[in-house]
C-alpha cells in the first residue's frame, strides 16, 4: 500500500470507527453515570451524557493498528515509531485521566498530578524534547539545554493540554476547534513530507469528525475531559513534533496552531486577575460565553470561532512557507503584530476581560478625534 492510500485509509477507518463507536459509548456513559448535569455556568439545559473522547480515543488507536500491517517498508523509521509509541502512552494515560472525571469529578490537583505524569512519560520514557529553538532576529536553529528543554516540553504539553479543555464549553466547539488545528498540522507536515505527522494527523481527524456528527448542535454527547484532554495533549505533541526535528519553529508557529485556546486561556487569566479572583475559577467571560452575550445563536456563535481558528491556522501556514526564507524575521513580527493588535480589539468589542475598559478603542478614538479637532479650529 503506497503512503496517500495508507493516510486517506487511515482517516476512512477512523471515520467509520468514529460514527460507530459514540453511540455506543453514550449509552455506556449512561449507565455508568458519566453525565453533565445542568447548573448556572453551563450553557446546556439537560442532562448530557459525558466520555465522547472516548470514542475519538477508540477510534484512534483502532484505525492505527489497522493500517499498521500496511505501512509500507521505509516510510517510518525508528525515530518516527519512538515518537508515535510516545504519543500513544502519553495519550493513553491523559483519556484514562479524563474519563475518571468524567465520571468521579477529579480534583483539579489530581488532574493536574496525571497530566505531569502523561508529559513526563513522553520526555522522560521516549526522549521527547523541545531541543531546537529558532529565535526570532537571531541565529536560526539554537540549541538549548536539558535543564531549559525538559521543563519547557512538560509546561507545553501541560498547558495546552488544559487550553483545549477551557474552551470546552459549546456544542462541537473544542472538537470544531481541534479538527482546524489537526487540519493545519496535516497541510504544514505534508508540505514538510513528515509522514508519522501526516499519518496520526489523518486518523486523528477522522475520529473528530466522526465523533462531531453527534457533537454539533443540537449535541446528543459531550467529549467531556476524556476528550477535551486528549485532544490538548494531541495537539501539544503534534504541534511540538511536526516537524523534521522536535523543535519550536520560530517559537510562534506552534502557538498559531492552536491560537484559539491559547488566547482564550490567556484573556481568561487576565480577566480574572483584573477582577481578583483565582486563576483556576470557572466563570462565564470565555469567548463562546462573550459572543452568546452579544446576541448571536449557539450555532453562529461556534461557527465565527472555527473561521476564526481557521484564521489562526492560515497564519501559521504562511509563517511555516516563510520560517526558512531571510524574511522570515519579519514576516514573524507582522504576522503577530497584526494578531495582537486584531486580538485586542477584538477583545475590547466584546468585553472578553472587562466590559467597562477598552484601552486602545479608547486610545484609537482620541486619535481620531484630534485630526476633527484642530480641522475645526
Amino acid at each position: 500500500m503506497n503512503a496517500t492510500l495508507l493516510y486517506i485509509t487511515g482517516f476512512a477507518v477512523a471515520l467509520v470507527l468514529a460514527l460507530g463507536l459514540t453511540p455506543l459509548v453514550k449509552r455506556f456513559a449512561f449507565k455508568v453515570g458519566a453525565i453533565d448535569k445542568p447548573n448556572a455556568r453551563k450553557v446546556h439545559t439537560r442532562i448530557m451524557p459525558r466520555l465522547g473522547g472516548l470514542a475519538i480515543f477508540l477510534a484512534f488507536i483502532g484505525s492505527f493498528f489497522v493500517v499498521l500491517p500496511f505501512i509500507p517498508d521505509g516510510l517510518l523509521s525508528a525515530y518516527d515509531r519512538n515518537l508515535i509509541r510516545a504519543m500513544l502512552a502519553g495519550g493513553t494515560i491523559i483519556v484514562l485521566t479524563g474519563a475518571l472525571d468524567d465520571r468521579f469529578e477529579l480534583s483539579a490537583k489530581v488532574k493536574l498530578l496525571l497530566q505531569l505524569v502523561a508529559a513526563s512519560v513522553v520526555v522522560f520514557g521516549f526522549g521527547v524534547k523541545i531541543d531546537l529553538l529558532n529565535i526570532p532576529f537571531g541565529q536560526s536553529m539554537q540549541e538549548i539545554s536539558g535543564w531549559i528543554s525538559i521543563p519547557l516540553t512538560i509546561f507545553w504539553i501541560v498547558g495546552v493540554t488544559n487550553a483545549i479543555n477551557l474552551i470546552d464549553g459549546l456544542d462541537g466547539l473544542a472538537a470544531g476547534v481541534s479538527g482546524i488545528a489537526i487540519t493545519t498540522i496535516l497541510i504544514m507536515a505534508f508540505v514538510l513530507g513528515f509522514e508519522p505527522i501526516i499519518l496520526m494527523s489523518c486518523l486523528l481527524l477522522g475520529g473528530i469528525l466522526g465523533f462531531l456528527v453527534f457533537n454539533f448542535h443540537p449535541a446528543k454527547i459531550f467529549m467531556g475531559d476524556s476528550g477535551s484532554l486528549f485532544l490538548g495533549f494531541m495537539l501539544a505533541t503534534l504541534s511540538m513534533i511536526g516537524f523534521k526535528q522536535v523543535t519550536v519553529v520560530s517559537l510562534i508557529t506552534p502557538l498559531l496552531i492552536i491560537g484559539v485556546p491559547i488566547a482564550d486561556t490567556f484573556f481568561a487569566i487576565i480577566r480574572r486577575w483584573v477582577n481578583k479572583r483565582p486563576i483556576f475559577a470557572p466563570d462565564k467571560g470565555h469567548l463562546h460565553h462573550c459572543l452568546r452575550e452579544l446576541g448571536f445563536s449557539h450555532r453562529k456563535t461556534v461557527l465565527i470561532i472555527y473561521g476564526v481558528a481557521a484564521f489562526f491556522g492560515l497564519a501559521a501556514i504562511v509563517q511555516s512557507i516563510f520560517v526558512q526564507s531571510h524574511a522570515a524575521n519579519w514576516v514573524t513580527f507582522v504576522v503577530i503584530s497584526l494578531l495582537v493588535f486584531f486580538m485586542q480589539i477584538g477583545a475590547e468589542l466584546i468585553g472578553i476581560v472587562d466590559k467597562s475598559k477598552r484601552p486602545l478603542l479608547s486610545l484609537l478614538a482620541r486619535m481620531r478625534l484630534k485630526p476633527d479637532q484642530q480641522r475645526g479650529k
